[in-house]
């Protein structure tokens, strides 16, 4: 029904289009509505950030704060700056009159839920990314969420884990739903020369290679591996390495004085941030993702997608993404022996590891597709216009 989608303007609203995993997502899905017909527009709470050109030349308008900055929300000019993109946000719903608002993270949803309800947008959307830990740092913030949850047209989770959390804050089935990522897995799975990937990494043709892909901070669990990695060194081939792409955060260099204290510096790459993560994983015979806490993480599926048997942590989605001994290993958080165990059994058994990788990346295209989270978006919008409830849109994806 194009018709109808091209009379339902979209406005998502979120903190930016800076490199990050919502960011990511939302730069990946919101053209693709676009071209389904659905008018898309993002209001950006804090900045328009780096990819906001890229995804404005894929159609959708990108609405800058009228003042910018990627902290402006702390600091004494705080409640004047929180006060001007609110009043701007109110005046693009007034003007655009969008029928669907789809917030996302908390501070959007603080800051745009209010206002969406005032000025009477008909579908109201918030979708949370994390587990909701920052609530305990900040007792306020949870209260006013939960004021707001009953007020949502639909509450999204894109883990089943972030959704159980959702019900428990009174979430009622009929308006809770799970999405998970979607990845361009054509991005991921072309066939590369790994040979000289290698070697323009400066890395040998046999090495035993890992990566992980997170920016690097500490719930992370970046210390973890490190620790995991230096623990079961002789259990692994003399020439390894473990490539980490990610922004530093502020705990890089702790990180690398770590991994010199341990004797395993050598062996780690600190890659900061990086636009050819498709080839790193190409490079890379497994994959970790080692977080304390996590959401439903794109890297996992990446790395998948990449045909990669991937370890990770027992954290949000991660067990929704991995199959324990099938499509890679899961470990608990926090647990660098059950790490370095987990990372050995891959180097010693390098047929089953890749026989993970291929189900991995079986699964990856069975499930975590791009196209299969457009898809789930576009029936969920349609169907929240014509007052259907979310567990009727989104079949084996409600709670």
């Amino acid at each position: 029904m194009p018709d109808e989608r091209q009379s339902s303007p979209v406005l998502f609203v979120t903190l930016s289009l800076e490199r990050g995993g919502t960011e990511r997502h939302l730069a990946e899905i919101m053209p693709r509505l676009a071209r389904l017909g659905w008018p898309v527009s993002l209001y950006c709470v804090a900045t328009q950030g780096e990819m906001a050109a890229q995804v404005a030349a894929e159609g959708v308008d990108v609405i800058a704060p009228p003042i910018g900055g990627s902290a402006w929300f702390r600091g004494a000019s705080a409640p004047v700056r929180l006060a001007a993109t609110a009043l701007k946000l109110a005046t693009v719903m007034i003007a655009r009159r969008p029928r669907i608002v789809h917030m996302f993270l908390p501070l959007p949803y603080l800051v745009a839920a209010p206002l969406a309800v005032l000025t009477l947008r008909p579908v109201r959307i918030m979708s949370r990314r994390n587990l909701a830990n920052y609530q305990a740092k900040r007792p306020l913030a949870r209260r006013l969420e939960l004021a707001l949850h009953p007020w949502m047209t639909a509450i999204l989770g894109n883990s089943r884990a972030i959704a159980g959390e959702l019900a428990t804050e009174g979430v009622a089935s009929e308006r809770l739903g799970v999405i998970h990522n979607g990845v361009a897995l054509d991005r991921f799975s072309a066939v590369a020369d790994k040979r000289a990937l290698r070697a323009a990494l400066g890395i040998a043709p046999e090495a035993l290679v890992g990566v992980i892909v997170a920016n690097l901070n500490p719930y992370k669990g970046h210390a973890d591996l490190i620790r995991a990695l230096a623990a079961v060194r002789d259990r692994l081939p003399a020439d390894w390495v473990v490539l980490a792409a990610g922004r530093d955060d502020g705990c890089g260099s702790e990180l690398a004085a770590l991994a010199n204290e341990l004797g395993i510096g050598s062996h780690i790459r600190f890659l900061g941030s990086r636009r050819d993560v498709p080839a790193l994983l190409e490079a890379a015979d497994f994959g970790l993702l080692v977080s304390h806490e996590e959401g439903f993480s794109n890297a996992v599926i990446e790395g998948m997608a990449a045909g990669l048997p991937m370890v990770v942590t027992a954290v949000g989605g991660n067990p929704e993404a991995v199959v324990d001994g099938m499509t890679g290993l899961v470990v608990p958080p926090r647990d660098p022996a059950a790490l370095g165990a987990a990372i050995a059994r891959l180097a010693a058994d390098p047929q089953a590891a890749a026989g993970m990788g291929r189900a991995g990346a079986r699964r990856a295209r069975e499930l975590f597709s791009i196209e299969a989270c457009v898809a789930a978006y576009d029936a969920l919008y349609m169907g929240l216009i014509q007052g259907r409830p979310v567990a009727d849109l989104l079949p084996g994806r409600h709670v």
